[in-house]
This record gives structure tokens, C-alpha cells and sequence, in this order.
């Protein structure tokens, strides 16, 4: 190279006059180098200001594997990614999305005409829990525990049963209360009856512990991942005193000295707040139960009927009352209502033409025609 003062003025001009002629193709590489670049860290398009490239980038980029945070960098014929997974992040994106769009659909409503909802955009439908309704409870006193629970059953907006059981025979020094679904709470807690029976068979019928019901129901649920919809109150008295565990539908759990489930807990907790001691007596913590149930009956439309509870003692003995309270008995309207004698058909209104009876062959049924299928717990 010369030195700047050496090059004469028409050298000068003729590399200017150069430099504006391939200004453009310079620019050009440039945006092509940060394009590679950013293509190799980034999945993100880059729009070129060729259309031509624009062209051949969409075919390059339609040609890659899908990428997300569930499908990893190896693509989904890849092989499966460790750790945990994120699946519901693009379904709480899109949740947040609806709120948006059911939020402005809202506030365009109010406003001229309705002018402000997004011309063309539906307004969005944020969708909405379903809902079970319970109130269960259970409480630990001097010599025992005691559980209580509401006896309606809801299939929606509708009373699908006004007299369901809801506590669950384990073993006979354990008892759990069961909200959610009923034939997930019904299956679990059999499923578990099950396996506490199979263990004390192996250790010479020596008596149950209140923790290992509770770690067996904890490993179930987590295992489904909250899918099984069972939330349970676990009661029950051991070798080491009387126990109260609370058991969410994903598994975490919870030791305390009392607790409440479902729908109307927050009203059966403020009675238990208010009247809970330290060392109660029977008597006091079963009318505590009772009373903690009716605040649940009374202030929650998916709680109702009776009030059934199960005495858990430190001796053994277990008193379970099916119908403890009936704050809702119709009974004594049923017999106010004087019914006509018309009305009532007495046996041996219909004839009976014929009477059959035949024997099953081959002696009935037997093990042969049973099938024996195993279910994994």
C-alpha cells in the first residue's frame, strides 16, 4: 500500500467510484454472514431482502425437524428426553391467550357497538374446572381419631346419590375419607385395603401401620400424575398413637392434627379452628366432627344429606356410624301424606300364570368360568 499523501486525486476518485459500485454487495455478504449465524444459534426465521432467498430459506426451514422444549434438539425421532417434562407450558400460553381475548371481548362490549372485539376473532371461551363436591374431615383426640364426612354424591349440577359412603375401610385399625371421584376413591382405597391385607399375612398378621397406608396411597397417586381424582383424609391409631394424614390427588401429603377436603372444607376448617383442643375427649371431638360436617352441609351446595363418622381408638376398637346426623330426613314428610288406598298395590294384585325353576348344568359355575386378570397398582 502507498502512503495517503503519495495517491493522486484520479486515484483517489477511482476508488470512491469503486466502493459506491460494490457498496451493495458488501452489504449483501454482511446480511448473509448474520443470517448463517444466527441460523446456527436461533430457530427463529430470518426474512431476507431477496424474495428469492426468502424462497429457498422456507423450503430449508419447512425440511427441519420440529423443534420444542418436549421434543428436544434430536427431533421426535429422536430419542426420549430425561428430567421433567413441560408438556403444559403451550396449554398455559394458550390459556393466557383466551383470557386475553375473553377480557377484551368483554370491554369491546361495553363500548360502541361492540367495536373494540377484534374484528373477524371470536371472542375467546376460557374453559372452566370441573368441580366435585365434599366436605370430609377428620381430627386426632386424646385416645383416638375420629373422621367424619357428608353422604351427597353430585354428577354436575345434579344429586346423583344422597346416601354415598364416603369412608373407606383400609384395615381394621385405619380408615380414610375419600373426595374427588367416587369410583377413584373406591378403587384406591380397595386397591390399598388389598395390598395392607397381603402384608400382614406376610408378617404374621402383626397390626397395620397409619404410615405405610400412607406411603402406599402417596406412591399410587404421584404415579398417575393427579389423573386419579382422590383426595383422601387418612385416619387411623397404631403401636406409635393415633394419626391424621391428608393425601392430595398428586401425592403430596401432609401429618396434622386436623384437617379438612373438598368443596365445603373451608367452612368445616373454621369450625375446627374455633373448637379444636389439645387432649379433647371422645365425646367433645365426635361433636366437633358432626358440627365441622352440618357447617360443610349447610354452606356448600356440593355438600349435603347425612353426616356419617368412624371412631378410631388406641385399643383397637373402631365404631363407624353410618348416619350419625340427619339434618335433611324426609321420612317424617313421607308419612304426613295421606295417600289414597287406590294408590297402593297390595301382593297378589298381579297373577302369577307359571312358576319355573331349572338347575344350572354341570353344578353352576365354578373356577373354570372365572377369569383371572391382574391389575397393576
Amino acid at each position: 500500500f502507498q502512503h495517503p499523501l503519495r495517491v493522486s486525486q484520479p486515484q483517489r476518485a477511482a476508488a470512491a467510484a469503486a466502493y459506491r459500485d460494490h457498496r451493495p454487495f458488501i452489504v449483501l455478504h454482511c446480511l448473509r454472514a448474520l443470517y448463517h449465524i444466527l441460523r446456527a444459534t436461533s430457530p427463529i426465521e430470518i426474512v431476507s431482502c431477496n424474495p428469492a432467498h426468502n424462497k429457498s430459506a422456507s423450503r430449508k426451514l419447512s425440511t427441519k425437524k420440529n423443534m420444542s422444549e418436549f421434543t428436544g434438539s434430536t427431533g421426535p425421532e429422536g430419542p426420549a428426553p430425561s428430567g421433567f417434562s413441560f408438556e403444559n407450558v403451550h396449554r398455559n400460553a394458550m390459556i393466557g391467550q383466551m383470557q386475553q381475548q375473553q377480557a377484551s371481548a368483554s370491554n369491546g362490549a361495553h363500548g360502541p357497538a361492540g367495536a373494540s372485539a377484534s374484528a373477524g376473532s371470536s371472542p375467546g371461551y376460557l374453559p372452566m374446572a370441573t368441580k366435585t363436591g365434599t366436605t370430609i374431615v377428620g381430627l386426632v383426640y386424646k385416645d383416638g381419631v375420629v373422621l367424619g364426612a357428608d353422604t351427597r354424591a353430585t354428577g354436575g349440577s345434579e344429586v346423583a346419590d344422597k346416601n354415598c359412603e364416603k369412608i373407606h375401610y383400609l384395615a381394621p385399625n385405619i380408615y380414610c375419607c375419600g373426595a374427588g371421584t367416587a369410583a377413584d376413591t373406591e378403587k384406591t382405597t380397595e386397591i390399598i385395603s388389598s395390598q395392607l391385607e397381603l402384608l400382614r399375612m406376610n408378617m404374621g398378621g402383626a397390626q397395620s401401620r397409619v404410615v405405610t397406608a400412607c406411603t402406599m396411597l402417596k406412591r399410587m397417586l404421584f404415579r398417575y400424575q393427579g389423573h386419579i381424582s382422590a383426595a383422601l383424609v387418612l385416619g387411623g391409631a397404631d403401636a406409635t398413637g393415633p394419626h391424621v394424614y391428608q393425601i392430595y390427588p398428586h401425592g403430596s401429603t401432609g401429618k396434622l392434627p386436623y384437617t379438612t377436603m373438598g368443596s365445603g372444607s373451608l367452612a368445616a376448617m373454621s369450625v375446627f379452628e374455633t373448637g379444636w383442643t389439645e387432649g379433647m375427649s371422645e365425646a367433645e371431638a365426635v361433636d366437633l366432627v358432626k358440627r365441622a360436617i352440618l357447617a360443610g352441609v349447610f354452606n356448600d351446595l356440593g355438600s349435603g344429606s347425612n353426616v356419617d363418622t368412624c371412631v378410631i381408638r388406641t385399643d383397637g376398637t373402631t365404631t363407624l356410624d353410618r348416619g350419625a346426623v340427619q339434618p335433611n330426613d324426609v321420612q317424617p314428610l313421607r308419612d304426613s301424606i295421606r295417600r289414597s288406598a287406590m294408590l297402593t298395590m297390595r301382593p297378589g294384585t298381579t297373577a302369577i300364570l307359571k312358576s319355573e325353576f331349572t338347575a344350572a348344568k354341570r353344578g353352576g359355575v365354578t373356577l373354570a368360568d372365572v377369569t383371572v386378570t391382574e391389575m397393576e397398582t
